[in-house]
């Protein structure tokens, strides 16, 4: 449920107050961009696929079976890794961060679905006339 005018407004004044009073608390709580993390997620786990690749070879050109097997099991679980990570990936207009979210509120109602829009008009227009 969205919150009221009101609400936002007392929200965003408490963002504030938190940012003026304690703004390396306040940066911390605001959370990382999503797609840059499981990108970074998923480049990491094609890294380790190289990496494994490269014991499974080193594996074969000095016969130790270990380490071949080795090189496997890590090709295997960053194949697994990176592929996971990729399609975690949101869509550019998907996810929004959430240090932007509050850029999108102030934004006002414009973004919202049109059937969301009319349950509010309702919802509002219940409200004033004391019906609830």
């Amino acid at each position: 449920m969205p919150l009221s005018e009101h609400e936002q407004r007392l929200l965003e004044q408490m963002e504030r107050a938190l940012h003026a009073e304690d703004p390396k608390f306040a940066s911390a709580l605001q959370g990382a961009d999503l797609r840059a993390l499981f990108r970074r997620r998923a480049i990491l786990a094609v890294a380790g696929f190289v990496l494994g690749l490269a014991m499974l070879v080193a594996g074969v050109v000095i016969p130790l079976i270990a380490l071949s097997v080795a090189g496997f099991v890590v090709m295997l679980g960053c194949a697994w890794l990176a592929y996971a990570s990729w399609r975690r990936i949101p869509a550019p207009g998907e996810i929004v961060p959430v240090a932007r979210r509050k850029v999108r509120a102030a934004a006002g109602k414009a973004g919202r679905a049109p059937t969301m829009r009319r349950f509010e008009e309702r919802w509002q227009r219940r409200r004033d006339e004391g019906n609830l």
